[in-house]
């Protein structure tokens, strides 16, 4: 039944985006609200992670047949991105990671869980750049153990560094983030330990009026887990549109992601369906 209402969900929120992207009145409120060229322009800062730019993300996950239940996880990411200006050749970036997840039973005996999962801040220091330049921010980032439930969070503070790349090349914005964070202080879990490796490399391709394709999976490594369960690595891709609905620049996203190697009880594949809104300067 739970499965049912999932599925359900799942095609109707594709058929919101399908309704959003391809509306010919939403199309000529985009157009009216600016020029190709200023579309174009905001949906490469929209890809870029530390772009000089508020912007506040809503990042929809489903990750299907997952435990031994094959059951579906749904996980929204409350993503703000906040830059602050040092000074003349500095800016500090700040984004933020805000988990909200609903998880079902996986395995038998295994209570289901909802709620706010661990918080992720990130602070990156990012010289300033002219077009064309390779664009870097590198700092550190942590965990909070905010989860409301046991089965949501690791009970540990965790910290670590991280670093981000990335180019833009006519058509292409194309780089990757990563970090490691190791758990220093709470109980944790029976004792458990944090030790988890993160990777996102991320390529756009930009086409006209706001359109881009892209392909941001994000690998992951557990230290800590047994041989064989260390990895999860997505491999997939979609697309993307920016429009200026009124005056507000919005940057929809849908992904679509095979897991082709995962822990025995990791998801297969999942989906991600982002919504993202834009303040520019």
């Amino acid at each position: 039944m739970k499965q049912a209402w999932e599925n359900k969900l799942l095609g109707c929120g594709l058929a919101v985006l399908a309704a959003i992207l391809f509306s010919p009145v939403v199309t000529l409120a985009a157009e009216e609200a600016g020029t190709d060229e200023d579309t174009d322009a905001l949906a490469k800062m929209a890809q870029n992670p530390i772009a000089d730019m508020i912007s506040l993300p809503f990042q929809n996950n489903m990750y299907f047949n997952a435990g031994a239940k094959d059951k579906t996880i749904y996980n929204l990411n409350i993503q703000p991105v906040i830059p602050f200006k040092l000074n003349d050749e500095w800016n500090l970036i700040t984004r933020t990671i805000i988990p909200i997840t609903s998880q079902p039973s996986l395995f038998p005996g295994m209570d289901s869980a909802a709620g706010l999962g661990d918080i992720n801040p990130t602070f990156f220091f990012s010289p300033v750049t002219k077009p064309g330049e390779l664009i870097w921010g590198v700092g550190p980032t942590f965990t909070i153990p905010t989860a409301t439930d046991d089965l949501l969070g690791s009970d540990r503070w965790s910290a670590g560094p991280a670093v981000v790349l990335l180019t833009m090349q006519g058509h292409w914005v194309v780089g990757a983030l990563a970090n490691n964070q190791w758990s220093f202080a709470g109980p944790g879990h029976g004792g458990s330990r944090v030790n988890a490796f993160l990777l996102q490399p991320f390529a756009n391709y930009n086409l006209s009026k706001g359109w881009y394709i892209c392909s941001s999976p994000i690998i992951t490594a557990d230290w800590e887990a047994d041989s064989g369960q260390k990895w999860t690595v997505p491999l997939g891709g979609g697309f993307g549109r920016l429009l200026k609905v009124g005056k507000m620049p919005v940057n929809f996203q849908l992904q679509a992601f095979s897991n082709v190697v995962h822990p025995d009880d990791g998801p297969d594949w999942s989906l991600r369906f982002q919504i993202q809104l834009l303040f520019p300067k």
